[in-house]
């Protein structure tokens, strides 16, 4: 999860890039259309939505292809949670046939966006604003969030309940995506957590104790500075699926850093963002 250890390592991986490649991911901080397009996107609509959950009412964005019914997937963001980046990631999701809500994970506390367009985890600024929002949330709040979420996707038109539903997560999304499919095994057929942190601890509420509950495949990409940290994690994962006889993927991404899929991050890496969300499409095929 995004820490002082992660901003650290970013700010030597950002001091190492040649001064072309610092120019091209300055340009792509602000601009959510770095996405790379899809000529067979199948044509969307999207809104702003209000869910109603046990604290209140959470702002989020659903978008979803303008015919038909299809499988549901909540996405839940990064510590910078909702924003223009992540408006765009699900757009693109559901141009590949998915109804798909992006969540507000700080509404109690603010509407999104909560940051600023281009604003980064490395600016003090940020962090001291950010923080206390994510300080809030616990494992119960990640229950009874995603139970309201699946609710209200699972009311929805475009929405094809039939079908099984995917979850996936971002940095502190990861043990959102894990207690997701944990709360609704019935429903989540595929779990997918991009630099997630926190996946593995020595809390007796660890995300990875809850595999037992899951009926999920997952696909988990793991940061290469993350992995350098705690390189036991992606074993303990491993075994815990393993145990339970769910399929799960579970890679390190070789020169990924934390936070490297999100378009608008300072470390996007964009080739190895493209592998990881191709990983996510051929899951989402497979399980849904």
């Amino acid at each position: 999860m995004c820490d002082n250890d992660t901003v650290a390592e970013s700010e030597i991986y950002l001091r190492n890039l040649s001064r072309r490649q610092f120019n091209t991911l300055t340009a792509g901080v602000a601009v959510a259309a770095l996405l790379p397009g899809n000529a067979s996107a199948l044509q969307v609509r999207g809104s702003d939505v209000e869910v109603t959950t046990p604290d209140g009412t959470a702002d989020a964005f659903f978008v979803h292809p303008a015919q038909g019914k299809h499988p549901a997937v909540l996405i839940w963001p990064d510590i910078l949670g909702l924003r223009p980046a992540f408006r765009g990631m699900a757009t693109r999701l559901a141009e590949s046939g998915y109804a798909v809500l992006v969540v507000n994970p700080f509404y109690r506390d603010a509407r999104s966006p909560v940051v600023s367009e281009g604003a980064s985890f490395r600016d003090p600024e940020t962090r001291a604003k950010i923080l206390p929002y994510a300080r809030r949330l616990s494992a119960e709040t990640h229950f009874t969030d995603a139970a309201a979420f699946i609710a209200f996707l699972d009311a929805q038109d475009a929405v094809d309940a039939q079908r099984k539903a995917a979850t996936m997560g971002y940095c502190m999304g990861g043990p959102m995506v894990m207690r997701t499919a944990a709360i609704a095994p019935d429903r989540i057929g595929a779990g997918a957590s991009f630099h997630g942190g926190g996946l593995v601890t020595a809390d007796p509420d660890s995300p990875h104790l809850l595999v037992p509950k899951m009926k999920a495949r997952f696909l988990i990409a793991v940061a290469e500075n993350d992995d350098k940290r705690a390189p036991e994690s992606k074993v303990t994962l491993a075994e815990a699926f393993t145990g339970s006889d769910l399929k799960a993927e579970i890679e390190v991404y070789e020169g990924a850093m934390h936070g490297w899929c999100p378009p608008d991050s300072r470390v996007y890496n964009q080739p190895q963002a493209e592998r990881a969300w191709a990983r996510l499409l051929a899951l989402l095929e497979d399980a849904l």
